[in-house]
């Protein structure tokens, strides 16, 4: 098969180009960074270098394909996040129509059955819905849960105040997703047969950040590491404080304060989905204790 991934050599574009390159597939990988090509042929596919807002780049690129991995990178441009990220959406369609693609894997998120109250998540529900019109092609939504390689971003917060901490409570249920368990998923849809539009969540546990906080602090030997939750305000100052942009930290606010009320969570966990991914909460504390 001819396979288009976009995303770069990223958490999931690495793994997933590596097993489908071993699987013995044509791999076209997109980046907008010219310096990855080297390493993009390295990894024995193809590299195709420009931007994924670019309709007329994407269509060249995708003809001929037989399948996509459609991937919308998260913040573009630090600004106007929301409506790039919709204006990217609409390049793919775009392309995807041109070029006649059959097969096509979106990668989406828990909570993108929302129009809004799920911060930069909500760039990803109008996005959907221009992928549930594409004509003659196959859509597989995966919806991932909340990634744990987020949980690095901690790490300043551990050592400066010896916390953990958001705004949501330390028994919200979170599902959490592992980069490596999205490829694996990513790889199964798209080497197989497929009709329609459908939805796969792909999730790797269901935790509490209080048993997140408990796991990662036994692992780097602070077993007394609590989870402290933030008011809105405290989070979104304390994100601007650490250089975040104001219309980020805000959007990462909203997705915190859907998190606390349930809100993002709860399709997934009101509709019996399986939890399938292999890597689980006691497996990324030891992966992250590597690198704290």
């Amino acid at each position: 098969m001819k396979i288009i991934i976009t995303g770069s050599l990223g958490n999931i574009g690495k793994p997933l180009t590596n097993q489908l390159v071993a699987a013995g597939h044509e791999v076209t990988v997109i980046s907008s960074n010219a310096d990855k090509k080297e390493a993009i042929e390295k990894a024995g596919a193809q590299a195709a270098i420009g931007s994924v807002s670019d309709a007329a780049f994407l269509a060249r690129t995708f003809a001929g394909a037989d399948a996509l991995f459609a991937m919308t990178p998260p913040n573009l441009g630090g600004r106007n996040v929301i409506a790039n990220t919709v204006e990217a959406g609409k390049a793919f369609a775009k392309a995807i129509q041109e070029a006649a693609v059959k097969r096509v894997v979106m990668l989406s998120s828990i909570g993108a059955d929302l129009p809004d109250g799920n911060g930069p998540i909500a760039g990803l529900y109008p996005i959907e819905a221009l992928y549930n019109k594409l004509e003659n092609t196959a859509v597989t939504f995966l919806r991932a849960g909340f990634f744990f390689t987020n949980l690095y971003n901690d790490v300043p917060m551990i050592k400066g105040a010896g916390i953990m901490g958001a705004n949501y409570p330390a028994d919200a249920k979170m599902p959490l997703v592992h980069p490596e368990d999205i490829a694996a998923a990513v790889a199964n849809e798209l080497q197989k047969e497929s009709t329609g539009k459908n939805i796969r969540y792909i999730v790797s546990d269901v935790r509490t950040p209080g048993e997140i906080a408990k796991a990662i602090g036994a692992a780097i030997d602070k077993t007394d590491l609590p989870w402290v939750e933030f008011t809105d305000e405290q989070s979104l100052q304390g994100m601007i404080q650490a250089g975040l942009p104001e219309e980020i930290a805000r959007l990462y606010t909203e997705m915190g304060s859907g998190l606390r009320s349930g809100a993002i969570g709860t399709d997934f966990l009101n509709g019996n989905f399986p939890v399938d991914g292999k890597i689980k909460l006691k497996d990324f504390a030891k992966e992250f204790a590597a690198k704290f």
